[in-house]
């Protein structure tokens, strides 16, 4: 099993700036693509932001420009750097991690969630 660990959310002003940081841990063989989704009330779950094993990144128009994903392989973590943060942001956000525990068996493990709540 993976483990996921998130950190780094809550209340802020419209304009300010959060770190998140989601760390895995468990049978892990190797992490291909590490993301961010959020999930806003009422709202369908979204991608935010996502990182692949080699760098490349992929964001929501919402949020491009503003947010940067990062990812540290040495500790299985990924970062997620809000700025300029907007009323709409408002969520709860969560973690995804998907890679192989074996040579032979994929992993997708995804985060408890954390609250980021922006404030107008």
């Amino acid at each position: 099993q993976v483990q996921l660990v998130e950190s780094g959310g809550g209340l802020v002003q419209a304009g300010g700036s959060l770190r998140l940081s989601c760390a895995a841990s468990g049978s892990i063989f190797s992490i291909n693509a590490m993301g961010w989704y959020r999930q806003a009330p009422g709202k369908e779950r979204e991608l935010v932001a996502l990182i692949t094993s080699g760098g490349i990144t992929n964001y929501a128009d919402s949020v491009k420009g503003r947010f940067t994903i990062s990812r540290d392989n040495a500790k299985n973590t990924v970062y997620l750097q809000t700025s300029s943060l907007k009323p709409e942001d408002t969520a709860v956000y969560y973690c995804n991690v998907r890679g192989r525990a074996t040579m032979f068996a994929t992993f997708d493990s995804w985060g408890q969630g954390t609250q980021v709540t922006v404030s107008s």
